[in-house]
């Protein structure tokens, strides 16, 4: 049984559920959690380090006869569900501003990675929306490359929450490299200027693979917050990919300019 660093309000409330001690005595090598100290407050019970007068008192005592009957067992420690992830804390149950980071640790829902979490959502839910949009109307190769940067969101999100490493090596068809020349390089490859900026009269389907680029930009922000400390970086695989989406939704821009997305390219 795992047993508490710190003493949590869960852990008094179900301790003292009986009992109303004048003190509550803080073992050596425990802590108390901010909300245990307010409710020992609540209900106006001392707070002291050590243990109790009565209990030191029966260490120093000599030795009780052999025929002595032997100390009650101590009352066994209730196991915790949740592990505080910066302090160490355990919890019976899960605090309302507290979310999972991975397993049982727990962290506050502002937490940078969990904000992270979010922006990859709300992306993933933006290019869904676009595909559902350009459903029926526009290009089937568009809704399939869509889909392709789609995949690779969610991998990206699986990979970030069970702490494994992203080894996707392609989006919309090409390589990481590929991406970079075609980027970098739209008049040669689309004989498309590089990154015109957007008008409403491009189009609707230009616009929808514009926010997306966007939102894949305040993603990259939002991994920059998570991941970076300092010049450290704890997930440059993540980092790098953001940059390669990146890249591919600019591609898909000049794709659709030149006219590689129109509806009639043979596909149903």
């Amino acid at each position: 049984m795992e047993r508490l660093k710190a003493i949590t309000e869960d852990f008094l409330r179900l301790e003292l559920r009986n009992a109303q001690p004048e003190t509550f005595y803080v073992p050596e090598g425990k802590i108390l959690t901010p909300a245990a100290r307010e409710y020992l407050q609540q209900r106006k019970i001392k707070i002291a380090k050590g243990e109790p007068p009565e209990a030191a008192a029966e260490s120093a005592a000599p030795e009780a006869p052999a025929k002595a009957p032997a100390p009650a067992a101590p009352a066994a420690v209730p196991t915790a569900k949740y592990r505080d992830h910066e302090t160490g804390a355990f919890y019976m149950e899960k605090p309302e501003h507290m979310t999972q980071l991975c397993g049982n640790e727990l962290v506050a829902k502002n937490h940078p990675r969990i904000l992270f979490r979010g922006k990859l959502d709300s992306l993933q839910a933006l290019v869904v929306l676009a595909q559902a949009m350009i459903a029926g109307e526009g290009s089937p190769k568009l809704i399939d490359d869509l889909g392709s940067v789609l995949d690779n969101l969610r991998e990206m999100m699986r990979c970030e929450v069970l702490d494994e490493p992203y080894e996707r090596q392609s989006i919309i068809g090409l390589t990481h490299q590929e991406l970079r020349e075609r980027s970098h390089n739209p008049q040669k490859f689309f004989g498309i200027k590089q990154m015109l900026l957007p008008d409403y009269s491009m189009g609707r389907d230009y616009a929808l693979l514009n926010q997306i680029r966007a939102a894949i930009r305040e993603t990259e922000v939002a991994a920059a917050g998570a991941f970076l400390s300092g010049s450290k970086c704890t997930r440059p695989d993540i980092m790098e990919e953001l940059n390669r989406l990146s890249s591919a939704l600019h591609i898909m821009m000049c794709m659709y300019l030149a006219g590689m997305y129109r509806k009639e390219d043979g596909r149903t």
